[in-house]
């Protein structure tokens, strides 16, 4: 074949690769379509499957994270509540000691200070303070006895344990409840010391003139065999009740008697002068 034969046959085979009006711009834009991205219908569930489940992860994460926000919110306040609680006990705690030593009455003591005390009696706070006092107060006089000469005398304060009577057992509220308890604390308290030989000096800031109805309703609820029992002249209701107390505190003194001990649940008796060895302050109900 001629040469010219030759390239008239690669020129007609070129062009039958190609249909008529056909470019190499035209070419390239077929290949970029035919390229595309494709799948089965199985991988396609599967894909659409795995994509609701990230959606679902998200979702329980999101929940999560809302949740764990509220928990720590909560907790937060609780801790807020918390140390404001533990704030007002503290300022209750000094009140109640100030009061204590100024003769506060109940209507200067702030309310929250009174729902406290009420709290602390109703959670047996105030029940577990009377024990351990009363097992301090037994203690001590376990350790040691009286002379025989009768001098060493054991002051009581008796106002609180005659405010009711401890026969009647009220158990209407906390309050009466705490009062019938100490009142009983208090009456076996007198009972041991008085039969381990103690004398036993009774103090009332009561006027002299209800003498005779306090003895009756000191018998009634059990207490005898006392060795005297103070109460205030005409002369005394004019003084201050801690100077009135240091007073007799003083007389017992010159009259030759060692006082061992003052048993009170009032800072007037247990202050002043002439108060022995050792004083010994019971909780009081009526105040925190």
């Amino acid at each position: 074949m001629s040469a010219y034969g030759h390239q008239m046959e690669r020129e007609f085979s070129g062009q039958s690769l190609l249909s008529p009006g056909d470019s190499g711009t035209e070419i390239g834009s077929r290949y970029i379509i035919e390229s595309g991205f494709y799948m089965t219908s199985y991988a396609a569930t599967i894909f659409i499957a795995g994509l609701l489940i990230i959606g679902v992860l998200l979702v329980t994460l999101v929940v999560s994270l809302a949740v764990m926000l509220q928990s720590c919110e909560s907790r937060s306040k609780g801790m807020v509540e918390i140390e404001k609680e533990r704030n007002s006990h503290h300022y209750c705690q000094i009140l109640a000691l100030h009061g204590k030593l100024n003769g506060f009455k109940p209507d200067e003591v702030p309310p929250v200070c009174r729902s406290l005390a009420v709290r602390h009696i109703e959670a047996v706070g105030y029940t577990r303070d009377l024990e351990f006092t009363m097992r301090m107060i037994e203690s001590f006089f376990d350790s040691i006895s009286p002379s025989n000469d009768s001098v060493d005398v054991v002051l009581m304060d008796i106002d609180d344990i005659l405010a009711s009577d401890p026969r009647s057992n009220k158990q209407d509220g906390c309050i009466e409840g705490a009062m019938y308890r100490k009142q009983r604390r208090t009456l076996e308290l007198y009972m041991k010391l008085h039969f381990r030989g103690w004398s036993l000096i009774l103090l009332s800031r009561k006027p002299e003139r209800r003498r005779i109805v306090t003895i009756e309703n000191l018998n009634s609820i059990g207490y005898s065999g006392w060795s005297s029992l103070i109460m205030r002249s005409d002369r005394e209701t004019k003084m201050e009740t801690s100077e009135y107390i240091s007073r007799r505190r003083r007389a017992l003194k010159e009259e030759g008697n060692e006082i061992i001990s003052v048993i009170s649940s009032q800072m007037d008796a247990l202050t002043g002068w002439s108060l022995g060895i050792r004083v010994f302050k019971l909780p009081n109900v009526s105040q925190f």
